[in-house]
């Protein structure tokens, strides 16, 4: 455990000097060094070598410090979403951890909510449901009343 929290201190830092505006302006010295000491070179294969294999083995090493990042990112964004849908009383506790879903049950779910903002459209205030079950109701209640007429597209 010891070790993963090392790593992680390690990468944010990384993370964090990768980004930042220094980072990239000795990014740019360095190409522009390279690029004057081109015709002292002579512009050989190594001097080409050189800034390839520096620009690979730095690309391969961000790769995965930036999917680690992203990683972080995209649970405590999880964790806050959960947190909101648990503090709503009229929030569905369904949605709570949908990311563990395959692609094809993320579709039903998104047919789904488009389902339901199909019907809230229908409505003249879209506040008035909050799931599809109630939204229908709603629709079939307003639609069974005399002299309602229900707005169809």
């Amino acid at each position: 455990m010891k070790n993963l929290n090392l790593f992680e201190r390690i990468s944010d830092k990384i993370t964090c000097a990768a980004g930042s505006p220094g980072a990239f302006a000795t990014a740019f010295l360095i190409i522009i060094i390279w690029g004057i000491c081109g015709p002292v070179f002579h512009y050989s294969d190594t001097w080409q070598l050189v800034i390839n294999t520096g620009t690979t083995i730095i690309t391969f090493l961000m790769v995965f410090l930036i999917q680690k990042t992203q990683n972080k990112d995209s649970k405590a964004i999880q964790l806050k979403l959960n947190e909101l849908l648990a503090a709503s009383r009229r929030a569905s506790n369904r949605m709570v951890d949908i990311e563990d879903l395959s692609e094809a049950e993320l579709d039903v779910l998104r047919k789904y909510y488009q389902r339901l903002s199909d019907v809230a459209e229908e409505e003249d205030d879209i506040h008035k449901s909050h799931s599809i079950d109630s939204a229908e109701k709603l629709s079939r209640q307003k639609s069974q009343q005399p002299g309602v007429q229900s707005r169809k597209k």
